[in-house]
């Protein structure tokens, strides 16, 4: 039955009946009479079928919510029989945002000095994906916004709380100002991410506060390229505090707080709602509680 409904939640994963069986290492003929057996078993269609998949049926996706919570269990359960044997061992995979990408390293640091059998899978994704992957159990953690939209089905640790700064050149449009305000950082033509994440979207709001609507000369997902966009001090944009120090600039580059309004959204560690919790999980949580204070006041 376990085996049945990791098919399902690698089909739920890839929408695709043969990328599904690849990733679950079957072949599709395998995979489709598997699911099959699990319909029969709870007499009901759980997939919409036809030359392609095309989703799930309401039952399908109540299954989803079954699978998802039991094959969470078998895990932990695995997991925590394992570390009973041979002690903290296996991987963390970890979704983070963009702007918190620069913050990992204070949890990564101190966890491996403690357990240092245990490995770390860092990926990038928008708010949006980093609580789906966690949701469908591709990841096992989150760090992420935690109360400026909904983060669902999850329990969450707060940080640290996230402020910004224009980064500008000296000699640029206010580059010579201490403070800034909303308004003016929307007179500044500025390089951004894009509008499917949820900084940018923090942005746009806080512009449309003060009636000004954002007008950037370049987007990208990527914090890098703005990053080596602005480190040339010929772009500006408009970026967390605590990354804008855990980057670095050379002195072409100004990090000036905004103000009026002062803008604040706290980021944190987001996990399953499920206890209890991994061993691994339970051992993040506390590096996790343990480091949250010196973040706040850093």
């Amino acid at each position: 039955m376990i085996d049945k409904l990791e098919l399902l939640l690698a089909l739920a994963k890839e929408r695709h009946f043969g990328r599904a069986a690849e990733a679950c290492g079957v072949t599709q003929p395998t995979m489709s009479t598997s699911l099959k057996q699990l319909e029969e078993i709870l007499g009901v269609m759980l997939v919409q079928r036809g030359s392609r998949f095309q989703g799930f049926t309401p039952e399908g996706e109540r299954v989803l919510d079954w699978a998802r919570r039991i094959v969470g269990d078998a895990r932990a359960m695995r997991q925590e029989i394992n570390t009973l044997k041979d002690g903290l061992s296996g991987e963390i995979a970890i979704a983070a945002i963009p702007t918190a990408l620069g913050m990992v390293a204070s949890l990564t640091t101190p966890f491996r000095a403690r357990h240092p059998n245990v490995r770390f899978r860092i990926v990038s994704c928008t708010s949006i994906t980093a609580l789906a992957l966690l949701e469908n159990l591709e990841v096992d953690a989150a760090l992420t916004y935690i109360e400026n939209e909904p983060i669902g089905k999850a329990r969450s640790i707060p940080l640290y709380s996230e402020s910004y700064y224009l980064l500008t050149s000296p000699d640029g449009m206010f580059g010579d100002r201490k403070q800034v305000t909303w308004k003016e950082v929307g007179q500044v033509p500025l390089c951004l991410l894009t509008p499917d994440m949820q900084n940018r979207r923090i942005i746009d709001r806080a512009l449309r506060t003060v009636g000004v609507e954002a007008t950037p000369t370049l987007t990208s997902n990527s914090m890098i390229v703005l990053y080596t966009h602005v480190k040339t001090g010929r772009w500006a944009s408009v970026m967390p505090a605590k990354l804008a120090e855990t980057l670095g600039f050379s002195d072409r580059v100004r990090t000036i707080p905004i103000v009026d309004p002062t803008v604040t959204y706290n980021v944190g560690l987001v996990i399953p709602q499920r206890d209890p919790m991994t061993p691994l999980i339970a051992a993040l949580v506390h590096v996790a509680r343990e480091v949250a204070p010196s973040l706040q006041t850093e």
